[in-house]
């Protein structure tokens, strides 16, 4: 049965969550009965929600060459869904990285750290929204996530707006771009107002060692597009996959606090007219559906249900 939002929001507010692929969603999203083969999850995933976050297409960067996505892959997800689903998609970290990761394997080594000259490529950029097509309309935010940018990578938050002012321009048009910074410095009256001034949509990242959504949302009221994305995604990945044993579908670290900043985020967006895409990772709290659960607790009453099952302390 597919979630009800509140009358008042609906028309703006989508959720859903990051990545679908999950056995232990069964008895949640998925039927306990059924074996599941890769394939088969969205479908049932979106009788329940009308978005969902891809981000397997951000893993793109490699030495032995760039990885776009599937034709066949791209097709398969668009068919599985209804005509008024939106995916929200990462793009190609082959896109955002300044630099290869540090961490190669062996054969590779020379590759750690070395610039990336695909960085805020045009050209692949384009390549890559042709990739995706057929998802038609039923595409929704493109999300360039940008890694913490240290002096080495990037000299300072003027030079990274001037180039990504300039990429943004030259961007192909007609698609709704979204930018998610992990350099708090980087939050600035300045940043908000080229992210305007470009219509680029905001990324609210919960998460790791960012500031809570909720207070950059009462210092800079971010408005910048006809769409923001918040992503509730979590800090330490090691200690939840820990408590969970990887298992997700029971809440050990509960965050009534960001559930709360999100739910205001989203009213506050709905009476502006800017569509929220409310995006919830397994990480944040033990369990994407679970939580989402609990998040629409909040918009109906505004107040946090207790957690669903075992519960641990904050992870």
């Amino acid at each position: 049965m597919a979630i009800k939002l509140p009358e008042s929001m609906a028309p703006h507010l989508r959720i859903g969550t990051c990545s679908w692929k999950y056995d232990s969603w069964k008895g949640l999203y998925y039927d306990p009965a059924r074996r599941y083969r890769a394939d088969d999850y969205l479908a049932d995933y979106a009788k329940h929600l009308n978005s969902v976050e891809i981000d397997q297409w951000f893993w793109s960067l490699f030495p032995g060459g760039l990885r776009l996505p599937e034709t066949q892959t791209v097709e398969n997800y668009a068919a599985s869904v209804p005509d008024d689903f939106l995916f929200s998609v990462k793009a190609p970290n082959s896109i955002t990285l300044t630099h290869y990761y540090s961490r190669q394997p062996k054969r590779h080594e020379a590759f750690a750290g070395k610039p990336n000259k695909h960085f805020l490529s045009v050209e692949l950029l384009d390549r890559f929204l042709e990739r995706l097509a057929p998802l038609g309309k039923k595409l929704g935010p493109i999300m360039f996530q940008f890694e913490y940018l240290n002096k080495k990578k990037m000299p300072s938050r003027d030079v990274f707006l001037d180039r990504f002012a300039k990429f943004i321009t030259a961007a192909p048009k007609g698609f709704q771009y979204a930018i998610e910074s992990r350099n708090p410095n980087y939050y600035s009256p300045i940043f908000f107002e080229v992210l305007e001034e470009h219509h680029v949509g905001f990324v609210y990242l919960d998460g790791y060692y960012m500031p809570p959504i909720g207070e950059v949302f009462d210092k800079f009221q971010p408005a910048t597009a006809e769409h923001c994305v918040v992503r509730l995604h979590g800090g330490d990945r090691i200690e939840i996959e820990k408590a969970t044993g990887e298992i997700w579908n029971q809440i050990v670290a509960p965050k009534p606090d960001g559930l709360a900043a999100a739910a205001r985020i989203a009213g506050a967006n709905s009476e502006r007219g800017i569509n929220t895409f409310v995006n919830v990772n397994n990480h944040y709290e033990g369990s994407a559906p679970l939580t989402i659960q609990r998040f629409l607790d909040v918009l109906q009453t505004g107040i946090d249900s207790e957690p669903p099952g075992p519960s641990k302390k904050d992870v």
